[in-house]
């Protein structure tokens, strides 16, 4: 029996590019201000909820809002899942560029 394609074995929900680039910038471990995600990745708040919600559902993020001085501000950060799914996204990538090589 031949192994399955690595194209199996990338997540539907971490490899959407947005979200992909959610974890990416927070795989550092350093919270970040939602802000700063809209931002760096050029979405609009909408866009970027949707996508927010869909990774805070699946337990890869955490966000926490503050009411300090002004308006309230949302921080995220990468979870323990989070992490070891982006890991295993980056993992299943470089198995998909390893075959295309081979090819």
């Amino acid at each position: 029996m031949t192994e399955p394609h690595p194209i199996l074995g990338l997540d539907d929900t971490v490899h959407q590019r947005i979200r992909l680039g959610i974890l990416a910038l927070l795989r550092s471990g350093v919270a970040m201000e939602f802000g700063v995600l809209r931002d760096q990745l050029r979405l609009t708040d909408g866009n970027l909820n949707r996508h927010l919600k869909v990774l805070e559902d699946a337990a890869l993020i955490t966000a926490r809002r503050s009411t300090g001085r002004g308006r309230p501000k949302t921080w995220l950060t990468i979870t323990d899942p989070g992490r070891a799914a982006f890991d295993a996204e980056l993992t299943a990538l470089r198995a998909l560029i390893a075959a295309a090589e081979q090819a």
